[in-house]
């Protein structure tokens, strides 16, 4: 039954325009709820309607507070200038619209990530250092943020559910795993920094001169998926990016102690560490890990280098990382190859043999290069049955 003012408004607003038979009550049920009984106004609803949120709009209330601001309000209540407030959401790469419409489209999230800031500035720290921690933090959580949105996806989404029961069950979904986020970022956050502050080495130079850490000897090794390019024409999206995160979960397992992943870049993965050793070891693993998956997931082929280089904003910088990627595009399927710096390190646990000299694109001269492989066991001595049986002859 359709009656009243309150209904009146909605009809009016054009928010059923289009819409027809199911489509159509399903609609004024989930609006009738919004606008009703939740309180959204009619700018709020023909907003959300235009950038497809509709059914979201009671779940971001739970995460991201229930006040609804405009961009100037939340630089007053942050007490930082619009300028900074700006220059956060660029960091943090939130807004695709940065500046003040006028529209209160902000919330009390927006208004704490300010607040925070400022205080991360009275503590010492320049404007330009909170903005590198939030760019950082910002690519971060875009990808932690989207997996959630899957996860809570999966977790309500019911065949033949109606609007308002998606909008309801989200939002329920939303109340039970936002008040946990808080405490298992910060927990992991605060695990990484201790294996970070643990692991950081400070020369005596950069203690006497105040400086950064700068570059240390590091090993970094490239790993790719053979043939993903050409997979991206015969298979749909969500297959090749199955493949890309399963390769991250690969990584994932195989890397450990001093082995670390630094990032995967679409059909790549880049490790470092500062033992040759275990960097070896964790490569070859990788790429026998890759082919037991089957033949329908892309081999896997590796390139190892060495050499000073710099870790800046989680990201590493060098020759070895250029050197390590550049190894990796001449190596075969299945494959590992190492520069012969890494070579002469790793002594034992592999098998070496020389795999060429190799001109390489940026790299200046010819490169000389081995491929590792799991040693082959030596043949074991033949048994002497003769000699025991004629011994316990003689007995």
């Amino acid at each position: 039954m359709r009656d009243g003012p309150l209904d009146d408004d909605l009809l009016s607003a054009g928010l059923l325009d289009g819409l027809q038979d199911g489509a159509f009550e399903e609609r004024f049920e989930l609006l009738r709820w919004l606008h009703g009984e939740e309180g959204y106004t009619i700018p709020e609803l023909q907003r959300a309607t235009e950038s497809q949120t509709l059914l979201l709009m009671p779940s971001e209330r739970v995460i991201a507070g229930g006040n609804v601001l405009s961009e100037a309000q939340v630089a007053e209540r942050a007490g930082v200038s619009l300028g900074f407030l700006r220059a956060l959401e660029r960091a943090n790469g939130v807004r695709a619209d940065v500046g003040d419409t006028g529209a209160p489209t902000y919330a009390d999230v927006d208004v704490e990530a300010a607040r925070i800031a400022r205080g991360f500035m009275e503590a010492g720290l320049s404007e330009e250092q909170v903005l590198t921690v939030a760019r950082m933090l910002g690519r971060s959580f875009t990808q932690i943020a989207e997996v959630l949105r899957q996860v809570a996806f999966e977790l309500v989404l019911r065949p033949g559910s109606t609007e308002l029961e998606l909008a309801r069950n989200y939002r329920g979904a939303s109340e039970l795993l936002v008040p946990s986020l808080g405490p298992l970022l910060d927990t992991t956050l605060r695990l990484h920094l201790r294996q970070a502050v643990a692991t950081e080495i400070v020369t005596a130079q950069e203690r006497r001169d105040g400086d950064l850490p700068g570059a240390r000897e590091v090993v970094v090794a490239f790993a790719d998926l053979v043939g993903f390019t050409r997979m991206g024409e015969e298979v749909p999206p969500e297959v090749l990016g199955a493949v890309a995160g399963r390769l991250e979960d690969l990584a994932e397992q195989v890397v450990g102690g001093p082995v670390r992943v630094v990032k995967t870049i679409g059909d790549a993965v880049l490790l470092v560490s500062t033992d040759a050793a275990a960097m070896v070891e964790a490569t070859l693993r990788l790429v026998e890990v890759a082919a037991a998956e089957g033949e329908d997931f892309p081999q896997l082929r590796a390139g190892i280098a060495s050499g000073p280089a710099v870790n800046r904003a989680g990201d590493w910088f060098g020759a070895p990382v250029n050197l390590a990627s550049r190894v990796t595009g001449v190596a075969r399927a299945g494959s590992v190859l190492a520069t012969s710096d890494v070579e002469r390190a790793v002594t034992s646990g592999v098998q070496w043999s020389y795999a060429g000299a190799k001109r390489l694109k940026n790299v200046a001269g010819e490169v000389k290069l081995h491929r590792a492989r799991r040693p082959v066991p030596a043949a074991s001595e033949p048994p002497a049955p003769a000699a025991g049986r004629a011994r316990r002859g003689r007995r």
